[in-house]
Order: C-alpha cells, then structure tokens, then sequence
C-alpha cells in the first residue's frame, strides 16, 4: 500500500473519497470529500445536521438530475459512524438498525447507473465498539456484472487511515478505482488534516470536504 498522499495530489480526478483512521492522539477521523466536473456534480454543498452530513444543491434552481448527487453522506449509529458515496448510507443504516452487518447490508447493491462510469458505491464503517474500520468497494467488472470489495482493519495505526475513491483518476470512460485501499497520513489536528487533503484535491475539480474527529466536524464547501 501506498503511505502517501499522492493518490490524491498529483491526481486530478480521484472522484469521490473516504478515508478512516486515527490521529496522533489515536482520535477516530472520517473524511470525505466530493469533486465534479459536470455543472450538475458541481453545484453541491455539504451540510451537517442532527449528526446526518449530506450533500445539497448550492442553487436549486440549477439542478438537472439530483438522484446520484444528493443523499445522507454520513450518519452516525450508537456510537459506531456510516459514510458513503450515494442513497446506500440510508440502506446500511436501516438494516443495521434492524440487525444486520456492514457486509450482508450491501450484499444487494449494485455500481452506479451513470454508464459509462458506472461510478462505484464506496462505503465504509468506523465500528468503535470493536475498534475496527470496515471499507467496501461495489463496482462494475467486465462482463458487467457486479464486484462486491469487502475490507476490514484492526490496530489501525496512529496517524494513518485507510482511504478508497471512486475512480483511480480522469478518463473517458472514468476509471473506477482498484486494488486494496491506500494507507494514507492523518497528521496534526482537525483543521491541518482538513487543509492537507484539500489543498492535495485538485483545485478544478474540488467542491467539499469533511473531516470528523470525535464529535467535531469541520467542513470546506467550494461554493
């Protein structure tokens, strides 16, 4: 695994990200971050309310197709937090209300629509009770049918996370990302965590990023 962040800062098209881990001080973080090259994926902010992070429309009026650009992004459940990339943060939440698992909760998700990306449904899973991080990867192969990347982590090391995106860079068709996930730094407090990843995001292509660390969210909106 890569130890860097040269995934991201010398990528211009990483997509959609997550990354989990612990700081220094061995505090949980959950980031995510969106990016566009559409005027649609563009026109987004985050928001964070009543423990719920979710993607909105900047200017209404402008929004063309809302359906893989607005969802909850992350919820919080017991002391364990969800975040993903699309409507299937709700689709985890519910079922693991109901008794399921983070792996059995996406086991009849599918990539996305949008061909032909066919962007992937990334997820992951900060269970504090275990001390583990779960990640997953749903992505298009190709015959067409669906892979379904499964990855869990324990004794995560301080200062490090474990980071998937949706593609591994630009293209046309987009790429959608492979391998394991990167192992990436989480140095120093929330806000240099948060201004380290988004000064390494692409400055065309960036729209918003959140960075968690215990209950304290900060959040960088573009626009």
């Amino acid at each position: 695994m890569k130890d860097k962040l040269e995934h991201i800062s010398s990528n211009s098209y990483p997509g959609r990200g997550i990354v989990l881990g612990r700081n220094h001080d061995s505090e949980w973080v959950v980031i995510y971050w969106i990016m566009g090259r559409s005027d649609n994926s563009r026109n987004r902010v985050f928001k964070y309310k009543n423990n719920i992070l979710s993607t909105e429309a900047a200017d209404p009026s402008k929004v063309k197709d809302p359906s893989l650009i607005i969802y909850n992004a992350m919820r919080d459940i017991g002391h364990n937090i969800i975040v993903t990339n699309g409507s299937q943060t709700d689709i985890i939440y519910d079922k693991l209300m109901l008794g399921s698992g983070f792996l059995t909760s996406l086991a009849y998700e599918t990539y996305e629509p949008d061909a032909p990306n066919y962007t992937p449904r990334i997820s992951g899973y900060l269970d504090k009770n275990f001390k583990n991080i779960s990640l997953s990867v749903i992505k298009r192969n190709h015959t067409g049918n669906t892979d379904h990347c499964f990855y869990r982590y324990s004794n995560t090391p301080p200062g490090t996370g474990y980071c998937v995106t949706t593609y591994m860079g630009d293209g046309t068709p987009l790429p959608s990302f492979q391998g394991e996930p990167i192992l990436l730094p989480l140095k120093g407090d929330v806000d240099e965590i948060a201004n380290t990843y988004w000064e390494g995001l692409n400055e065309d292509n960036r729209i918003s990023l959140m960075v968690r660390e215990g209950n304290y969210v900060k959040i960088i909106n573009k626009y």
